[in-house]
């Protein structure tokens, strides 16, 4: 298995992958894991049909057993009928709703959750717009583990069920998810409880490259021309644009590969990313009174905005929002054309892939894969 420290994303701050940390004391920005040593081998993949396939390249120590339900290697499929709607050459939707708990949050929380009970904590807190906190309920109960998750009383009721379900301490608020953000760290501090929220530990980050270790052995150890991903928090861009950095230096994809456009896709009611981009800032402010039905893109100030930015700046990727009524428009269009029963948030990012080619910010030739994020079972009550 890897050798791996921490260092501050920001200012470099170095930390013994042991240590329990949060935020950079130094600068306050997230830790992300740093690999050193020999380079893992493709040929070193495991013979397992799930994210931990990929344990050469992940945070695992030797002969630990991650906490795992199977997540990961979810269905790339292409449609062409859908590529010949959008307007492009080709186009896979990546369907992360068939995921345990039904997102992609999955993959980061079974990462987090692992190293969490390595190091004996008494317990997990999460803020969740959602479906990090029903993946949470779900890897803490199936690491034996306490858990406290604050979640808005507007988030779907049948993610809330999920949250119930597992038997986790959760508390909803009048307030969007930054309000239970602040709820969260007051409560680690009171407790001791480790605070697994977005890019507040440096586990989730890694559970989500596989999004992008996935999606290059799926295509042969080749990336598509652009990735649109729907993104709230910035988690799932996050890990892909390391993990593809990380393969190029492997040896895993070839030297010169061509890394792919990152284009973010958000809703017109809460768009930081999409506005800093638009004016060329380097961070987002925090989006007052957010609001939209696609509840993992509510997410006001994302920790990981500055990350975000830079990814889409180093890829010559965009960023674009959508409206309600055109996220249910191209949710449904998403589900009767490939029979996928998409998440909003997986709607919200076909319709900016098909207003970017448009608008001509995206190449008519382009193969593209789109991210639906979760299930559309999830926000139906």
């Amino acid at each position: 298995m890897p050798n791996w420290t921490l260092a501050c994303s920001a200012c470099g701050h170095p930390e013994s992958q042991h240590a329990p940390v949060g935020l950079c004391p130094s600068c306050g920005q997230p830790f992300l894991a740093i690999f050193d040593g020999a380079a893992p081998s493709r040929d070193a993949l495991l013979p397992r049909w799930d994210m931990w396939r990929y344990a050469p390249a992940l945070p695992l120590v030797d002969g630990e057993t991650p906490v795992s339900l199977g997540e990961g290697l979810t269905p790339l499929t292409e449609f062409p009928a859908l590529a010949r709607l959008i307007g492009v050459r080709r186009l896979w939707i990546k369907d992360e709703g068939v995921n345990p708990t039904a997102s992609f949050k999955a993959r980061g929380l079974s990462a987090a959750v692992t190293r969490a009970k390595a190091r004996g904590v008494p317990g997990l807190v999460v803020p969740t717009a959602g479906n990090a906190g029903a993946a949470l309920a779900a890897y803490a109960a199936a690491a034996g583990m306490q858990a406290r998750i604050y979640a808005p009383g507007t988030t779907p009721r049948p993610i809330l069920d999920i949250v119930r379900a597992m038997g986790v301490d959760l508390v909803t608020i009048d307030g969007h998810i930054g309000d239970c953000g602040r709820l969260s760290v007051e409560y680690a501090k009171e407790t001791g409880f480790f605070n697994v929220a977005t890019l507040r530990e440096p586990y989730r980050a890694e559970g989500n490259k596989t999004l992008g270790l996935e999606l290059a052995e799926q295509l042969g150890w080749r990336l598509p021309d652009a990735i649109v991903y729907p993104t709230g928090g910035g988690e799932g861009v996050i890990g892909m644009w390391k993990a593809f950095h990380e393969m190029r230096r492997w040896g895993w994809l070839d030297s010169n590969a061509r890394l792919p456009q990152m284009i973010v896709a958000q809703a017109a009611g809460c768009a930081p990313l999409v506005r800093a981009l638009t004016e060329g800032a380097d961070r987002a402010t925090p989006w007052e009174n957010p609001w939209t039905y696609a509840s993992g893109l509510r997410v006001p100030g994302p920790l990981g905005d500055r990350l975000v930015l830079k990814t889409l700046r180093e890829s010559g990727g965009d960023a674009e929002s959508a409206t309600e009524d055109e996220i249910r428009d191209f949710t449904a269009r998403l589900a009767h054309t490939t029979g996928i029963d998409a998440a909003p948030e997986g709607g919200a990012a076909l319709f900016v892939t098909a207003k970017l080619v448009r608008l001509g910010r995206l190449s008519a030739d382009s193969e593209v894969v789109v991210y639906n994020t979760g299930s559309g079972a999830s926000y139906r009550a």
